[in-house]
């Protein structure tokens, strides 16, 4: 089982926006200025994240699996990185409105 199969991605999918979500819900805990509509907002948007690279993981490859894998994880990545400077700049505004 190599990092490029079907279950090292699936299991990274899982972990990496489970972690978000785990950071956002800590996010609203500890900072009592953050909008928590928005941050629900965000919350959804991880949520219907996950789903749509599940179903991209699952989905049939055609061709290599390796470069489907390999662009899957940036995908990843990169969402999620927008994810995370979203959840920031929602903690800054948050930290202006106190």
């Amino acid at each position: 089982m190599g990092y490029n199969s079907l279950r090292s991605i699936k299991k990274d999918i899982e972990y990496v926006i489970g972690a978000f979500l785990d950071d956002c819900y800590v996010a609203v805990a500890v900072n009592p200025g953050v909008d928590e509509e928005k941050a629900s907002d965000l919350f959804t948007e991880a949520v219907a994240l996950y789903d749509e690279l599940r179903e991209k993981a699952s989905a049939p490859i055609e061709g290599k699996a390796k470069p489907y894998f390999v662009a899957l994880r940036k995908e990843l990545l990169e969402k999620t990185d927008e994810l995370y400077t979203k959840l920031s700049d929602l903690i800054k505004a948050g930290k202006d409105n106190k």
